[in-house]
């Protein structure tokens, strides 16, 4: 009886803490560096792993570099290579924290989150601070959010030659339904 006692315990313990994290693998990042008139510098990547701790609201999210897709096979290949230096720097990761998140207060209709960490890209690591909109949906919890960061912040090189077609302001969309 003691034995059976133990094992349920263990069971119930495990159930409780994998509750408190709520995560995706198929997570979306679209960003984009475009300049009107040119040929639109803009990426999408649908494999991104996000893990949202009910508890707390400490978020945490991972893309692979090279799982950014272009239009254009020519500037995917020049984003690996040159820009993002993808084989060196493989992955990008922000952690953060939706401020006075609380789980219980998430419904259908979306509220808004001030997210403030550090986003790691290109070897370099920065402060972001943005907002989030979350709410909750039959798939999960969604996790939307936008915002713009410099891509010389990240020691990210453009080149003269094309500096008049992609711009230093990139624009980020992010959207996770995490369960």
């Amino acid at each position: 009886m003691k034995y059976k006692f133990t094992i349920l315990l263990c069971v119930v313990t495990l159930f409780l803490h994998a509750q408190s994290k709520l995560k995706t693998k198929s997570g979306t990042i679209i960003f984009e560096a475009s300049v009107p008139a040119f040929e639109p510098v803009k990426a999408k990547n649908e494999e991104v792993t996000c893990v949202l701790r009910a508890r707390n609201g400490e978020i945490a999210c991972l893309a692979l570099v090279k799982g950014f897709r272009f239009k254009v096979a020519l500037m995917e290949e020049h984003f690996n290579e040159n820009y993002a230096e993808s084989d060196k720097y493989s992955k990008t990761i922000f952690r953060g924290k939706l401020e006075n998140f609380n789980i219980k207060d998430i419904t259908e209709t979306s509220r808004e989150y001030n997210v403030a960490g550090k986003l790691q890209f290109h070897g370099k690591t920065n402060d972001i601070k943005t907002t989030a909109t979350v709410r909750r949906m039959k798939e999960g919890i969604e996790i939307l959010t936008n915002f713009s960061l410099l891509a010389s912040d990240y020691d990210v090189k453009i080149p003269s030659l094309v500096k008049n077609k992609v711009t230093n302001k990139v624009n980020l969309k992010c959207n996770f339904v995490v369960k």
